[in-house]
Parts: C-alpha cells; sequence; structure tokens
C-alpha cells in the first residue's frame, strides 16, 4: 500500500480502509504486515482513529474493528446515494417482473461496487452483496460501465484490471476484454457468461445521463440450473428499460445551487 498524498487525514484514511478491508476484527501486527507506514506512525494513526469512534480497540482480543461513529456514517452516505433512492422502486419491479436476483452497481475506481440488491423468489448464494466490491472485467455490470466509458477512463480502468481466471470464460486480456466492450456497445447490453462464479449467469445494462455519462448499472442475474443465456436475452428489454427508467429519474434529481444560496443569503 502506498503511503497517501494527503497528509494526515489522507494517511488515517487509508488505515481505516485497509482495518475495514479485512472484513474481520484485526490485531495490530495484521495490519502492520500490510500497511506502508512505520510502526510509531501506524499505532498513532490507529489510536487517532479509536479516539475518535471511527474504530474500536477489544483489549481483551487486542483487535480493531470499525467504530459505531464509521457506521453511523455509512449508514448516513448510503442513505442518501441518490441513485440508490431513485433505482429501488425500479429495481423492486423489476425482481418482481423476472423473479430473479436484481443488481445495482457502481464503479469505484477499477472496481465495481454494488450498491444494492434485491433477492429472487428463491434466493441463491452469490458473491454480490450492497456494500461489497467486485471486479470489473468479468462482471456484467463491469463490463457495460466500462464499455461506455470515455476512451481514455476506460483506457485507465482496464490498465488496473488483474484479468484472473476465476473460471474457464473469464476473460484474461485486454485485448479480449476490448473485444467484449465493442459487441456490447453495438448490442446495448452485455452479459456474465459465468466468468466470475460457476453456475452464476447475468445479463446487464449501463445507467447512462442524456449525454452518454455513465451513473452505474443494472443487471438481472440468475443461476445456470435455472435458466440459461437465451433465457436471459430475452429479459434484456425489461433490463435496458429499466436502466433508462433509473437514468431518466436521476436526471430530476438535483442539489440546492450554493451559488444562488449565497447570493440569496446575501441579498443580492
Amino acid at each position: 500500500m502506498a503511503g497517501s498524498g494527503d497528509g494526515t487525514v489522507g494517511k488515517a484514511l487509508e488505515v481505516l480502509d485497509q482495518v475495514a478491508g479485512f472484513g474481520r476484527p484485526v490485531r495490530f501486527n495484521d495490519v502492520l504486515a500490510d500497511s506502508a507506514f512505520p510502526k510509531p506512525t501506524l499505532y498513532r494513526l490507529l489510536q487517532t482513529l479509536v479516539s475518535q469512534n471511527m474504530l474500536t480497540f477489544d483489549p481483551d482480543r487486542q483487535t480493531y474493528a470499525p467504530g459505531a461513529r464509521l457506521v453511523r456514517l455509512a449508514h448516513a452516505a448510503w442513505a442518501q446515494s441518490s441513485l440508490v433512492q431513485v433505482a429501488r422502486p425500479h429495481l423492486l419491479h423489476l425482481s418482481a417482473a423476472t423473479h430473479e436476483t436484481v443488481h445495482l452497481a457502481q464503479l469505484d475506481h477499477a472496481q465495481v461496487l454494488y450498491l444494492d440488491k434485491r433477492n429472487a423468489d428463491s434466493p441463491v448464494q452469490m458473491f454480490s452483496q450492497a456494500g461489497k466490491v467486485g471486479p470489473a472485467y468479468c462482471t456484467g455490470v463491469g463490463k457495460v460501465m466500462l464499455a461506455y466509458l470515455e476512451g481514455g477512463a476506460a483506457d485507465a480502468i482496464i490498465a488496473q484490471q488483474s484479468f484472473h481466471r476465476f473460471q474457464p470464460g473469464t476473460l484474461t486480456t485486454a485485448t479480449a476484454l476490448r473485444r467484449e466492450l465493442q459487441a456490447i456497445r453495438a448490442r446495448g447490453y452485455g452479459f456474465d457468461r459465468e466468468e466470475h462464479e460457476a453456475g452464476i449467469i447475468c445479463v446487464a445494462a449501463p445507467v447512462l445521463t442524456p449525454t452518454g455519462r455513465v451513473l452505474g448499472a443494472v443487471s438481472v442475474t440468475a443461476t445456470t440450473a435455472r435458466t440459461d443465456l437465451a433465457g436471459l436475452d430475452r429479459l434484456a428489454p425489461q433490463v435496458c428499460d429499466t436502466a433508462a427508467a433509473i437514468a431518466a429519474d436521476a436526471a430530476k434529481w438535483s442539489f440546492p445551487d450554493l451559488g444562488t444560496q449565497r447570493k440569496t443569503i446575501a441579498g443580492e
């Protein structure tokens, strides 16, 4: 992990992100083993985060874990995320209409962040959960978002992909991924063909602004025991319509114009 160029706040956030990334309470030496900071600096940053209730420290187990203040902030950020709030009724409608699992996702740097998940009538155990991050190059939502990024942005994210072969059908080169992205743009939607998890397939569509900027993606996910890619292809129009409806509602979501507010307050 590289040191942050954003001073003490940036360093503290790196440590916070690192501790949260373990997914369990973690000891100091575990954090130190994967940290770019010297032992005294890391200890000081951890103590600061604990004193601010961003982390908790269990003296009996000698472990650190996300604190109550961090959880509260995370819930507030989630509740105020415009795309989640705008998309929820559309996701519920799509899940009810297809009887399958529906996902909403956004790009988080070079990865996919799952924002929301509506389970099928008969839920299936799978990797994706709201708040979890996954690879972009081998997930339906990831690929459709990459397909609609402007060239420079797409190139930067493709360069950061690991291209680990999760399954026999996983795309493992940038060249293969670029071919797939071209096909997605021509078609308007994309698939996950058991590329990340065995037996898990999906059809996905991008959520785009009127100018073509990528806001996120929507997918319908099923198992090969329940359907096949041809079956998901028949659902593509519903997925695309849902993505368009979310985009239309998102366009209406606006925040106060701070410049106008300041003029009003100043009596101008």
